[in-house]
């Protein structure tokens, strides 16, 4: 999958640069650059990482994927 010319090597990044510009950024004007920064920072640690749900879990937000993950893993033992 490496290499120069690959059209796959960025679909990671680009896919979270989408989301984010359409959920966040372009709906806001900021005046500053530490309030762009403080509310991207809130945007992808409190929500985009714990509370959105993804499609590569099963559209279920990853906060509750580790929960069912470490329920099953409790119903092992």
């Amino acid at each position: 999958m490496n290499g120069t010319g690959n059209c796959y090597d960025n679909a990671p990044a680009e896919s979270f640069f989408g989301s984010l510009k359409t959920e966040l950024v372009h709906h806001i004007f900021y005046e500053t650059r530490a309030q762009a920064r403080t509310d991207i920072f809130f945007y992808i640690e409190a929500f985009y990482n714990r509370q959105r749900r993804h499609s590569t879990l099963g559209y279920v937000s990853p906060a509750a994927h580790e929960a069912a993950y470490y329920q099953h893993q409790l119903a092992l033992t």
